[in-house]
C-alpha cells in the first residue's frame, strides 16, 4: 500500500486497518477479503466491505425507524460522493480507505450507489410478487460485489462480469433460503408471491410456525433457479487466473452446499442451514481438486 503522506503509520494505514477489523468482526457465509485473495487486493476488498456492511446495518439493525434509516442511508450516499458526514472516527475512517480504494482501482462510484439503492429497498420492501422483482433486487444488493472485486483485480470484461452476475446473484438467493425464517421473523418474505401461490403457500401457516408441503414445494422451486445460476456462473472459477480463482471457488462451492443443505432440510422456518467444521474440511478438499468441466474449457 503507498501510503499518501510520509510515515510508516499514516491515516490512511490506520483506515484500512479499520476496514479489516470491521470484515474480520462479521461472520459470513462466504470468505471476505481472505488470505486466498492477492496481498495487494486485500485492503480495498476491505473497503469496499466495511461501506457495504455499515450501509446494510443501517436497514437492518433494530431500533432506528424507516425515516431515520433513510436519513442515514443518504449520509452514507452524501459521503460517498464527498461531502462530509455526521458520524463517528469510524465512519470517516472507511471513507478515507474507500475513497483511496476507488482512485487506486478506478471503481466505477455507480456500483456503490446501486447497493445503496438496494440497501434503501430493504427499508421499504418486506415482499416480492416476481421473480423478475427478487432478480431485479439481487442485481443491485449482490452483483455490485462482485463487479468491484473483478475490478479491483483488474478485469473489465462484460464475459467475465456476467458470470460474476450469476454467481452473486445465486449466493444472494441462496442467503433469502438460507434465512427464511430470520427474514419471516424480521417481517420479511423473498421468496415471491406468484411461486407461492402456485403452490398453494399460505402465510397462516408460516405465523403458526408450520412449514407445510406447499411451502416446501414452492421453496424447491426458487432452489432450482438459484442453482441454474449457480452453474451458469461456474465458469468464471476457471478464467481468472493466480489466487484469485481459488478465493472464487471456494465461495461457489461454499454457496452451492448451503443450497444442498437448504434442499435437504424439512423445516428452513425453524431451522437454519449452516455449514460446519466437517463441511469446510469438505470445502478446501474440492477447491484445491477443483475440476474444469469440458465445456467451460472449450469456452476459456
Amino acid at each position: 500500500m503507498t501510503d499518501r503522506r510520509a510515515g510508516a503509520d499514516s491515516e490512511l494505514d490506520r483506515a484500512y486497518r479499520w476496514c479489516a477489523q470491521v470484515a474480520r468482526r462479521h461472520y459470513e457465509n462466504f470468505p471476505v477479503a481472505s488470505l486466498l485473495l492477492p496481498e495487494r487486493m486485500r485492503p480495498a476488498i476491505a473497503a469496499i466491505y466495511a461501506f457495504a456492511r455499515q450501509a446494510d446495518d443501517f436497514a437492518d439493525e433494530p431500533g432506528p425507524s424507516d425515516t431515520e434509516r433513510l436519513r442515514l442511508l443518504d449520509d452514507w450516499h452524501g459521503r460517498l460522493l464527498g461531502v462530509r458526514g455526521h458520524g463517528g472516527e469510524g465512519d470517516d475512517l472507511v471513507f478515507l480507505a474507500l475513497d483511496d480504494a476507488i482512485h487506486r482501482h478506478r471503481l466505477p462510484v455507480k456500483l456503490f450507489e446501486d447497493l445503496l439503492s438496494a440497501f434503501r429497498q430493504d427499508v421499504s420492501t418486506r415482499r416480492y410478487g416476481t421473480w423478475a422483482e427478487v432478480l431485479d433486487y439481487c442485481s443491485r444488493s449482490a452483483n455490485p460485489v462482485g463487479r468491484l472485486v473483478l475490478r479491483v483485480a483488474g478485469h473489465d470484461d462484460p464475459r467475465l462480469d456476467a458470470q460474476s452476475d450469476s454467481i452473486c446473484t445465486a449466493l444472494q438467493l441462496t442467503n433469502f433460503w438460507q434465512d427464511f425464517g430470520v427474514d419471516w421473523r424480521r417481517g420479511r418474505l423473498y421468496l415471491p408471491a406468484d411461486d407461492r401461490d402456485r403452490a398453494g403457500a399460505d402465510e397462516r401457516d408460516l405465523d403458526a410456525g408450520r412449514w407445510t408441503s406447499a411451502w416446501r414445494q414452492a421453496m424447491d422451486v426458487v432452489v432450482g433457479r438459484t442453482r441454474e445460476l449457480f452453474a451458469r456462473g461456474r465458469p468464471l472459477c476457471a478464467a481468472v487466473p493466480g489466487r484469485l480463482r481459488f478465493e472464487l471457488r471456494l465461495t461457489w462451492l461454499g454457496g452451492s452446499r448451503i443450497l444442498d443443505k437448504v434442499e435437504r432440510s424439512s423445516d428452513v422456518l425453524n431451522r437454519r442451514p449452516r455449514l460446519t467444521p466437517a463441511d469446510a474440511a469438505v470445502l478446501v478438499w474440492r477447491t484445491v481438486t477443483w475440476r474444469v468441466r469440458r465445456a467451460e474449457r472449450s469456452r476459456a
